[in-house]
Formats: C-alpha cells, sequence, structure tokens
C-alpha cells in the first residue's frame, strides 16, 4: 500500500469513528490551556483536571499567577509530576506574558517556546487548539501510535521527526484535528501495554497489526 493511500484510509477512518476530537483538558481561555499543558507534561490529562479548578480559582490570570510564589503555587499542584519544577514554571511563564506578550498568549511557535515550561510540543498544543494552526504536536500516544499503524518509518525516531513527516502527508485542514486523533486513539484503543488490536477499526491498515497476522 502507498503511503499516501494508508493516510488516506487512516484519515476516512478516523473521521467517521471520531468525528469530535478535542482535548479532554478543561480550560475557559488560552491562559488557562496554557497552563494546563505544561502541568499536563509526563502527567495525565485527568489528573491535570483535577487539580486546575482550585488553582484556576487562586490564579485566575496571568497577572494573579505572576504575583505568586512557586511555593505558594505548588501546594495546589503537588499531586503533578514534578510539582517543584512546574511551580517555578508557571509563575515563570505568567511574569513573562505580562512582560512581553501584554498578558496575551502568543500565538506563534518562535513566542511561544521563548515561555518557562513551554516547549516544541506544548507550544504545537497551544497553536492547534487556540489558534487553530496546521501543528502536529507529538507526545507519547502519538509517536507510539503513528509508528505501529505505519504512518511514519523506523527513521523517525524523534519527536521532530515524526512531526515533521505526519504534516507532509495530512491535509494542512486536518492537521489539528488528526493530532487529537492520534492522542484519543493511542490512549485509549492502541494503548502502550495492551493494545486492544482486536476490536480497533484500523486493525487490518496497521502494519503492526499485519505483522502480528504474518507471525
Amino acid at each position: 500500500m502507498r503511503k499516501q493511500e494508508l493516510y488516506n484510509k487512516v484519515i476516512t477512518y478516523f473521521q467517521s469513528a471520531m468525528p469530535v476530537a478535542e482535548t479532554e483538558l478543561h480550560y475557559k481561555n488560552p491562559f488557562q490551556l496554557l497552563v494546563a499543558v505544561i502541568l499536563s507534561a509526563q502527567c495525565t490529562d485527568k489528573r491535570v483536571n483535577q487539580i486546575t479548578p482550585p488553582l484556576f480559582e487562586a490564579y485566575p490570570t496571568p497577572e494573579a499567577l505572576a504575583a505568586a510564589t512557586p511555593e505558594a503555587v505548588y501546594e495546589y499542584i503537588r499531586s503533578v509530576s514534578y510539582p517543584n519544577n512546574k511551580a517555578k514554571h508557571l509563575v515563570g511563564m505568567a511574569q513573562m506574558l505580562l512582560k512581553d506578550f501584554q498578558g496575551e498568549v502568543p500565538d506563534t511557535l518562535e513566542q511561544l517556546v521563548k515561555l518557562p515550561g513551554v516547549g516544541r510540543k506544548t507550544a504545537n498544543v497551544i497553536q492547534s487548539v487556540v489558534f487553530n494552526k496546521a501543528a502536529m504536536a507529538v507526545d507519547t500516544h502519538v509517536f507510539r501510535v503513528s509508528h505501529r499503524i505505519g504512518l511514519v518509518p523506523k527513521t523517525c525516531t524523534t519527536p521532530l521527526a515524526t512531526e515533521k513527516y505526519l504534516v507532509k502527508y495530512i491535509p494542512e485542514s486536518l492537521v489539528a484535528t488528526a493530532h487529537h486523533w492520534l492522542i484519543l486513539h493511542g490512549r485509549y484503543v492502541c494503548t502502550s501495554r495492551s493494545p486492544k488490536c482486536e476490536t480497533c477499526g484500523l486493525n487490518g491498515i496497521c502494519q503492526e497489526s499485519l505483522k502480528s497476522k504474518i507471525r
């Protein structure tokens, strides 16, 4: 099967099976999403959603968060992974928003990655979800699923290489949605340890499943 044909089949499947695909993080504005995505690094969305309501109540704006201390923020986020570092990043991020961006979340990769706690993946999530840009955030789910299905070759050994390969074949208008398709598929179907291949709608297309049948 040609690569573009595989992509077309996968996209058609997801459009039918998952017509609505969006982030599972709870937020009300770009600032809240930025906070939530920073917190979600190496942590589940479920855990983040549990701690953000009181955090957002205490620090509803960049101004409020910028005036806080990392120690105070830590008390709200202590149950996430790496809470000490994330508390420092959140305060520093809010301070930079005020200092360099008039309190507004910027919309470009170059500006976003300047913020403490924001790497390329987080920046792409913000670009995709908030600004509806054709940005592909590659987390562990996207990386695993895209390799298992065969959307990317084994030579794509880094998130950046995987991102660049995926956006070559996915129509620009679908990149933002495809990011969520791959994440949700990896979270609930193509799981890391026990993928549900027998009930997966991509069984028969997925290259990993085809290899298993040959064995």
